[in-house]
């Protein structure tokens, strides 16, 4: 057991049993709520689980951040939503959890967040920082935006989407790309956390090859609806933690069809960017889907974004498994020689490697 005290901070405590003594394998645990002052003897980490949208446990809340600001910080969330989020990440979570996540898994992640020793920040690191977590966060409403209303209604505001792009690629240019993933890697929601993935890579990617300021919004704009189809995938296939069956992948695969349907009767998207959302899965030997399509057939920009696709697949981080090492998933890209654009690929990892 680790020296120092896990503070639960809930305003729910009497159904917060089972977290607490899962809590209490890595440490000793104190429940606090609004009315309750700061231990007094040294903190390990704190896991909040309260309504962000309410403001009245925010206050005790924040003071016990006053009191100790280089705590570790696990939010288990009402609600996934952009304002939720934000919130969470204002307040400066590590990592954002559903509140329905299995007890051992909220463990896991907590002793993943506490294990590591922090690297002393380099001067200006900071103000980087906040950049590249106000540009996540923009770009992350313009996601869920586009997610709702995919699923609600069917369409989508096409001149919305262009609030995403000079966020991220501000973000990119001046926080780099290691920010930008430390800093995505909060979002718990894996669409709304690959599809930043995706961009944050293909604004390094734009920005690293010299393309003009037009190309770089094409291709981000293209990489943040590219999985908008997964709006009208059953939660319970989208949000599976283990692998699919024959018969959920199926269903999953239909994502593509699916974005690129809702794009084309929404209006307002060029060419490029309907190709990427239905093609990001096309393979240049001919098994990928939902088309088949092989070799030249397959656009470049495509191509672009599908390198960057499988990376980000790799890299993301879920409450179930740590992030691939990058060079673990560079050698799995090389290793879909045919499969990929080889040039693209060592292209690729010269961006990442620059980064």
């Amino acid at each position: 057991m680790r020296v120092g005290t896990v503070v639960l901070y809930t305003d729910q405590p009497a159904r917060r049993a089972d977290l607490l003594l899962a809590l209490q394998q890595i440490a000793s645990c104190a429940v606090l709520d609004a009315a309750a002052m700061p231990p007094a003897g040294p903190c390990l980490a704190l896991v909040a689980d309260l309504d962000l949208l309410q403001p009245s446990p925010l206050v005790g809340l924040r003071t016990l951040i006053a009191a100790f600001p280089d705590l570790p910080r696990i939010f288990l969330m009402r609600s996934m939503g952009a304002r939720s989020l934000s919130a969470a990440r204002g307040l400066g979570a590590q990592l954002c959890l559903p509140e329905d996540t299995p007890v051992g898994t909220v463990v896991e992640a907590l002793r993943a967040q506490v294990s590591p020793v922090p690297d002393t920040p380099k001067p200006g690191a900071r103000g980087r920082s906040a950049l590249v977590v106000q540009a996540a966060d923009k770009a992350g409403a313009v996601i869920a935006n586009l997610l709702d209303a995919a699923r609600d209604s069917g369409t989508v505001d096409a001149a919305l989407v262009n609030d995403g792009l000079e966020p991220i690629l501000g973000a990119i240019g001046q926080g780099g790309l290691t920010a930008w993933l430390d800093t995505v890697r909060a979002y718990d929601d894996a669409t709304y956390q690959h599809c930043l993935l995706v961009a944050g890579l293909a604004a390094t990617f734009a920005i690293d090859l010299g393309f003009s300021v037009a190309d770089r919004q094409q291709l981000v704009r293209a990489a943040l609806v590219h999985d908008v189809g997964k709006a009208k995938i059953p939660l319970a296939i989208l949000n599976k933690a283990g692998p699919l069956d024959a018969a959920e992948r199926a269903v999953m695969r239909a994502h593509a069809a699916l974005g690129h349907q809702i794009l084309v009767q929404a209006g307002g998207f060029d060419d490029a960017v309907l190709r990427v959302v239905r093609h990001h899965h096309e393979l240049l030997d001919g098994s990928g889907y939902p088309d088949g399509l092989a070799g030249e057939a397959i656009d470049d920009i495509v191509r672009l974004i599908t390198v960057c696709d499988v990376y980000a697949a790799l890299v993301e981080r879920r409450p179930y498994r740590a992030p691939m090492p990058a060079a673990e998933a560079m050698a799995i890209l090389h290793g879909m020689d045919g499969k990929l654009d080889g040039a693209l690929v060592r292209a690729f990892e010269r961006s990442v490697a620059g980064s």
